[in-house]
């Protein structure tokens, strides 16, 4: 059970199409496009908010400030509550829509306002109280005394410009209000549509990347199914040639590449096919004299105590060099055969148990050997392939391991499972990974081998040609060598498909 407050690796295949070239190509071309729109939406918005609102606040105060002027002449001298009332609602008729507050200080009590209900002196920001009513130093840069000021600021949830000014020293105090809520609007509808404008640039976009990679990512998947079936062994494949471009290059790139390692496998594989044509050939070759030799040294072995002893020693010699010589093209003539593809099965259904007892009789081995094997584990097997592998991994043990060699034997679902292990020092660990080697030795641990170094190569083919396989690790004490099989052998093409 996995611990809950352990964090789980995401699946990989989870995320598999967010490292797509296509998904990130369209995430590139999207994020520079909204980017770029955005951009050019914001500062478009901006100038036009600020053309309208410039535009719109300046006709009203220019407007203010003329009316003020032409009406504010025919206001007389300590003007009254009326007739400042008057003043304004004539300020405010100039038809831009905008209030007039006006204030003198020897009306203190009076509110002239053109609309009273919602617009007072209070309403003016206090900024433009002070300020407005402050005359300035006359002088070559500043003709006037009193100069036009103006705020914007919120009134009733409404943007609103705030104007004042006074135009006669002696004469009142004059503010404008005038409502921004109709650019507002204007503006907010600009917004929108630049939104609605970006929105649709993002989706061209997309469509554009789509439409982008489709045409880069069609060779680019040519490509690589052209390099997976040269990689399964289709060394004709070759790519159609396009246009002139970058792609186009690559795909000339690929056929010429292709059409070299056809060039080169056609070369190894006659060289190959000529190694194996003479070494089966030297093979056959050499077994007919080494029958006639080994006839001659079965003669001379049962012999040798009749004969002279200083002649034995070479005698007994001769016969063990002609034996190993025998058992040497006999391993190279087995190896050619699985080389060419030409091993086959005689499969039969055997007890294990019976076979590996077989095997240990035989070599008279039943001395040196432990075996755990139960009865009742039958398996469709060749059984003389078997038995060579049994021989080869029992004879190995006991000549490099040392007995009691053990030979267990267990049932693990659909496979039969041999262990082989010895008593020996083990297997050093840089010569592991090359026990299987053909022609390998590296027996500094063990005693001297007089073998081929064909022996393991021979059974892990066997075990192979079974559907099966063998593994070699150290165990406690020794070496230990597990067979794995199939208890059923696998079909005939997928036989020939594991060669």
């Amino acid at each position: 059970m996995t611990d809950p407050q352990t964090p789980r690796r995401a699946r990989p295949g989870r995320w598999r199409h967010l490292r797509s070239l296509r998904v990130r190509l369209i995430a590139v071309f999207a994020v520079v496009a909204l980017t770029t729109a955005v951009s050019a939406s914001g500062i478009a918005y901006w100038l036009n908010r600020d053309a309208v609102l410039k535009r719109a606040q300046d006709t009203a105060l220019n407007d203010f400030r003329a009316s003020l002027t032409r009406n504010v002449s025919d206001l007389p001298l300590n003007a009254t509550c009326p007739q400042l009332v008057n003043l304004a609602n004539q300020v405010a008729a100039s038809g831009l829509n905008y209030q007039v507050v006006v204030v003198d200080d020897a009306q203190p009590g009076c509110v002239a306002s053109s609309d009273p209900s919602r617009f007072t002196v209070e309403h003016v920001p206090q900024a433009l109280r002070t300020t407005v009513p402050k005359p300035r130093e006359v002088g070559p840069g500043n003709p006037y005394a009193y100069h036009l000021y103006w705020q914007r600021q919120k009134l009733y949830g409404e943007p609103f410009v705030v104007g004042g000014t006074k135009v006669v020293p002696t004469g009142p105090t004059a503010y404008m209000f005038k409502s921004l809520d109709n650019e507002r609007a204007d503006l907010n509808t600009l917004g929108w549509s630049l939104a609605i404008a970006t929105l649709l640039a993002l989706i061209g976009s997309a469509l554009l990347a789509q439409a982008a990679s489709a045409t880069v990512l069609r060779p680019v998947k040519r490509l690589g199914e052209a390099a997976r079936r040269l990689g399964e062994g289709r060394l004709d494949t070759r790519l159609e040639v396009e246009g002139s471009d970058e792609l186009a290059d690559l795909a000339r790139t690929f056929n010429r590449t292709a059409e070299s390692l056809a060039d080169q496998v056609e070369e190894l594989s006659a060289r190959e096919a000529q190694s194996r044509r003479f070494v089966a050939d030297m093979s056959h070759e050499l077994r007919t004299p080494l029958t006639a030799m080994t006839a001659v040294t079965d003669i001379l072995e049962d012999e040798a105590e009749s004969l002279d002893p200083m002649i034995e020693p070479a005698v007994r010699l001769v016969v063990s060099e002609t034996r190993r010589l025998s058992d040497l093209v006999e391993n190279l003539m087995e190896v050619t055969r699985f080389d060419a593809g030409t091993a086959k099965l005689v499969a039969d259904e055997v007890d294990i148990a019976d076979l590996i007892m077989s095997c240990i009789d035989g070599r008279a081995w039943y001395d040196a050997v432990e075996v755990d094997a139960p009865r009742g584990v039958r398996a469709v097997v060749d059984p003389r392939r078997l038995d060579v592998v049994f021989a080869n991994l029992i004879g190995n043990a006991l000549k490099h391991g040392g007995s009691p060699v053990r030979v267990k034997v267990r049932q693990v679902g659909e496979s039969v499972v041999v262990e082989v292990s010895d008593s020996g020092p083990g297997i050093p660990e840089d010569v592991l990974p090359h026990v299987f080697d053909r022609f390998y030795k590296a027996d500094k641990g063990r005693a001297r081998s007089e073998g081929s170094g064909l022996g393991l190569s021979i059974a892990m083919a066997n075990a192979q040609i079974h559907g099966g396989t063998i593994g070699v690790a150290n165990g406690e004490v020794g070496a230990v060598f597990t067979l794995t099989l199939p208890l059923t052998p696998p079909a005939p093409d997928a036989e020939e498909g594991s060669k």
